[in-house]
């Protein structure tokens, strides 16, 4: 019974490079993408601990966004995206005692 579900797991593992590779490219032809596919801007970004940029990416009109992260090289990974995106003006903080 072990057995059948390691390998299965070890398969999974080894297909998730492939499945991520599908949403990688370079930063260039991503952000071109995003913004003639979707009409999206870049709106933040951040650096992570690993030195790659964090983006995120979001069209005013439809609503779409996209989180984006870059390596050093130029190379660029969809981390998620999604739809009614919307901008805050000011920051939201919960009130003493409450979480977000």
């Amino acid at each position: 019974m072990i057995r059948p579900l390691l390998t299965a797991a070890l398969l999974s593992a080894t297909t998730l490079p492939a499945q991520a590779a599908q949403h990688c490219a370079a930063r260039d032809h991503v952000i071109a993408r995003l913004d003639t596919g979707y009409g999206e801007t870049r709106q933040s970004w951040g650096l992570a601990a690993n030195n790659s940029v964090i983006e995120v990416y979001a069209s005013d009109e439809t609503g779409t966004w996209t989180i984006l992260v870059t390596t050093a090289q130029g190379f660029s990974c969809i981390l998620a995206s999604g739809q009614a995106y919307e901008n805050m003006d000011t920051p939201v903080t919960p009130a003493k005692g409450e979480a977000l």
